[in-house]
């Protein structure tokens, strides 16, 4: 499962400000809101880029900027010194360049790279997409949706990954029904996994994930409830309740091996 779990906070997400003042919009919110994650027990951060205006884009005049604002006030950079977080992760998706063609333009134009970058396999040009950020130097999140079409998960695992260690599985979970996931598992390459959810399968998924040892995802791109059904304050919020869940699960974990 890699190095170990790690806890990605997913800032924005596709949201919109309609969503509620716990979504992050501008570039110093984003900063504000990540300090908080992270102080809460984030350690990855995941952003969706986005104009002034609201829209997301691939631009490296709208991403660089974002970027060098979270790594100015220093979040990101990977292990860099003075770093707090492990890495900064750029959405690439559909939501910002419908071309699959134009996305793999935008990611070769970027000038300020990010640490990783989100890859939809259920979206066209996946392959093509994730290994332009490869050449790149640019790690990959590959995202697949586990328990409904089993198209992407197929086309994941049908990629010759020549670096393990620079891409890693993303499932998306829609249920906390453990069969898809345990069978997905079993046919991996050795590549690191992260469990989430969307919604009202985020919680779930974040159990999932404390019970096999991966990494996990939680952030108000994903959820805006607390597990209790109350409405999140703010990505730190979700981020303290979803560390609180995973250290339990690990400590259920560590009696149980010592059984």
């Amino acid at each position: 499962m890699g190095a170990g779990p790690v806890l990605v906070v997913s800032l924005n997400g596709s949201r919109a400000a309609a969503d509620g003042v716990a979504v992050p919009m501008s570039p110093e919110d984003l900063v504000d809101a990540a300090r908080a994650a992270v102080a809460a027990g984030g350690r990855e951060l995941l952003v969706h880029a986005r104009t002034p205006c609201g829209r997301e884009s691939l631009s490296p005049r709208v991403v660089g900027p974002l970027l060098e604002a979270l790594r100015d006030a220093g979040l990101g950079g990977g292990s860099a010194a003075g770093c707090v977080a492990l890495a900064v992760a750029v959405a690439v998706s559909v939501g910002s360049e419908p071309d699959p063609a134009g996305r793999t333009a935008r990611v070769r134009s970027w000038t300020v790279l990010p640490d990783r970058a989100v890859v939809r396999f259920a979206e066209p040009g996946a392959r093509e997409l994730a290994e332009a950020l490869l050449e790149r130097g640019v790690a990959v999140d590959a995202e697949v949706p586990v328990g409904g079409d089993p198209g992407p998960s197929a086309r994941f695992l049908a990629w010759p990954v020549r670096d393990p260690a620079r891409v890693r599985l993303v499932a998306e979970l829609a249920s906390a029904d453990p069969g898809p996931v345990a069978e997905l598992l079993r046919r991996l390459p050795p590549v690191p996994v992260l469990l989430f959810g969307r919604g009202a399968a985020a919680w779930p998924a974040l159990r999932l994930a404390a019970r096999y040892g991966t990494g996990a995802r939680i952030g108000v791109g994903d959820v805006l409830h607390l597990p209790d059904g109350r409405p999140a304050r703010s990505n730190a919020e979700l981020v303290a309740a979803a560390a609180g869940v995973l250290a339990a699960g690990a400590a259920t974990l560590t009696t149980a091996g010592s059984r």
